[in-house]
């Protein structure tokens, strides 16, 4: 079997992420009481987040009920949805990343009762749709079972750093889409367990809950990655993911003095460091654009989420200005690089 190396670019960013949740883990690690205390309600928000990402309408207070095994009223394949991923998620030690079998297995409970070929590869052809769109064409079935074994057998032998690995997995597994269903619900759960093998705190830190928050950016950064034949736009978005759930799970042991000194850390990375949303949108603005102009570029059709987080957030920095800042609300608005924007253009890498 010829092996298989996923093309990924280590920009200065996912170093930078790495070694940034590399030193909260330590910091979290003290806080291992805590850290059990909170096992139970993280691992709910995991499931739940996880779910809702796929549509699934349960709440956490729902998914808490199943778990304590009291009656639900809700849509019979939603609470069966949890129930699978439940058991799944108990079941998390036990696996290995790498054995293809122990994939299969997963998939077979996580999608028990919902899918009539749970734990086989898919037979037919798929693609990933965004509403009427075909956004994504998976390679044919024909492929599925070597695509599969050559991912892991890459997973099992690769010299990255299991943080960055498990990005890089993720993306590469919903890219091949090997099952008729429940990729994603896969990919996530799969990428759970290798931080875990890594680092058991991760067991237990709810990510998928962030990642159902930024939903439409997580979509982005793979079909952005898919354009660029290189996973980098994922792992940076996902890195960033695992790092704000950290913070979020060392919240309650932050002292008052802790706010005064992050803050002074945090801010001047924002420059250099600017998030992947704000990267794309640099790299979109050729001389003065329209709003319109720049989500079609980016293939956005949300216009509340491409003002949130990504135009709005570069007008914040001035690393782009409006033609008109008088009258912003102008059909005949532009925008366009300040000269810090172009200095930031220079230094991302292309």
């Amino acid at each position: 079997m010829t092996a298989y190396n996923p093309p990924v670019t280590l920009t200065p960013l996912i170093v930078s992420l790495a070694t940034d949740i590399g030193a909260a883990c330590v910091r979290l690690e003290f806080q291992q009481d805590q850290a059990l205390k909170l096992r139970r309600i993280n691992r709910i928000r995991t499931i739940q987040g996880s779910l809702a990402i796929e549509g699934n309408t349960l709440s956490e207070a729902q998914i808490t009920a199943i778990l304590e095994g009291k009656r639900v009223i809700a849509p019979p394949e939603e609470i069966l949805e949890a129930q699978n991923a439940i058991a799944c998620y108990r079941e998390l030690s036990h696996w290995l990343s790498w054995q293809e079998s122990h994939l299969k297995a997963a998939h077979n409970m996580l999608m028990k009762g919902l899918l009539p070929t749970a734990g086989a590869y898919r037979e037919e052809g798929v693609g990933v749709m965004q509403g009427t769109k075909v956004i994504h064409m998976a390679p044919p079935a024909s492929r599925v079972p070597l695509l599969v074994k050559q991912l892991l057998d890459w997973l099992k032998k690769t010299s990255l750093p299991p943080l960055i690995a498990s990005c890089v997995f993720h993306y590469e597994f919903e890219f091949i889409h090997p099952f008729a269903d429940g990729n994603g619900r896969m990919g996530r759960l799969w990428q759970t367990l290798i931080m875990s093998q890594w680092n058991p705190l991760f067991a237990n830190i709810p990510v998928e809950s962030l990642v159902h928050d930024h939903q439409a950016d997580y979509y982005q950064a793979i079909n952005l990655s898919t354009a660029r034949s290189d996973s980098a736009p994922f792992v940076e978005f996902m890195l960033q993911m695992i790092l704000s759930a950290i913070k979020q799970a060392l919240i309650p042991q932050v002292t008052p003095q802790v706010t005064p000194q992050v803050t002074p850390q945090v801010t001047p990375q924002v420059t250099p460091q600017v998030t992947p949303q704000v990267r794309m949108l640099l790299k979109a603005v050729t001389g003065e654009v329209s709003r319109e102009q720049l989500q079609l570029a980016l293939g956005l059709q949300d216009r509340k989420s491409f003002r949130e987080r990504y135009l709005q957030p570069a007008l914040n920095a001035s690393l782009i200005e409006m033609t008109l800042p008088e009258k912003p609300q102008s059909r005949l608005q532009r925008y366009r690089l300040t000269e810090a924007g172009l200095r930031q253009l220079n230094q991302l890498p292309h």
